[in-house]
């Protein structure tokens, strides 16, 4: 068995600044060792550990998909120590990641449903990958409707903006992106929170339509019962939860809710076992 603690090698590859405030980048990584990428085999929806030596580790949604192959992206919000130098540092340099951690969004089980994407500010990174492995022309035909609502505070602060642009351009996604607010006169998306936009836009759920949400917790509190109103049971209701992670394998306790370890046992929960835990959420 492999070591749990011990991460592979990898190399910064490329660096994009995603928001005007430079706080996001996303962090383009190849591995090292060719077999390492085969062991580091994934589904969408799941995290990993940044570890840069001497500094710690941080628990992060992977943004890449399974379907892209030779790297794997993570998009990173400046808040710490470990984030703090990683911002500083340069392609080219080496660190390492370690994982795949958690669980993922139930993919087989969502085959021949319509889905909602609900995102909100850079918790948006894990519902790109699972956009990108949606629309893939191997998955495509395995999804019915696919509606996503996207909300950032401004037009600045959205990410994947040339990927938000090549989607709306399809015909198979129905794209709903949204701000807070902004004072551009070129703005020709909507304005306005997550919540009543999805109470907007949204579809009903009608043949058994799945929800996935993944934002602050303050946008799942309030969109919540939008979903409920729209009539999406709560066992169609899945979320991406971040509580209090850190060592990635159910080992430290710290982000445990009742019986449940989030980095264990989640981060993907539907709403239906969410119920059944403390209310943190």
């Amino acid at each position: 068995m492999e070591n749990p603690y011990l991460p592979y090698p990898v190399r910064i590859d490329e660096i994009i600044v995603e928001t005007e405030d430079r706080n996001l980048k996303t962090f383009t990584f190849v591995f090292l060792n060719p077999e390492d990428e085969e062991r580091f085999a994934y589904q969408a929806g799941q995290f990993a550990e940044l570890s840069i030596p001497g500094k710690g580790e941080i628990p992060i949604g992977i943004a890449s998909s399974p379907v892209e192959k030779g790297f794997v992206k993570f998009t990173v919000n400046k808040a710490g120590v470990v984030t703090q130098h990683l911002h500083n540092m340069k392609v080219g340099d080496i660190m390492g990641i370690r994982g795949p951690l958690g669980n993922w969004y139930p993919w087989e089980g969502l085959e021949g449903k319509d889905l909602l994407i609900i995102g909100g500010g850079f918790a948006f990174t894990t519902l790109r990958s699972s956009i990108i492995y949606m629309l893939d022309p191997a998955n495509r035909a395995k999804f019915g409707n696919i509606d996503v609502v996207y909300g950032a505070r401004t037009p600045g602060m959205l990410l994947y903006k040339e990927e938000l642009i090549e989607w709306e351009k399809r015909d198979d996604i129905n794209m709903h992106i949204t701000v807070d607010g902004t004072d551009d006169p070129d703005w020709k998306y909507n304005v306005g929170f997550v919540p009543p936009i999805v109470e907007q836009k949204a579809p009903q759920a009608d043949n058994g339509t799945y929800a996935i949400v993944c934002g602050p917790p303050i946008m799942i509190k309030f969109t919540q019962p939008v979903l409920e109103k729209l009539g999406y049971d709560h066992n169609h209701i899945i979320m991406s939860l971040e509580n209090r992670m850190k060592c990635g394998i159910g080992m430290c306790g710290r982000c445990g809710i009742g019986k449940e370890l989030v980095c264990k046992d989640g981060p993907v929960f539907t709403l239906a076992e969410i119920n059944k835990t403390p209310r943190e959420y």
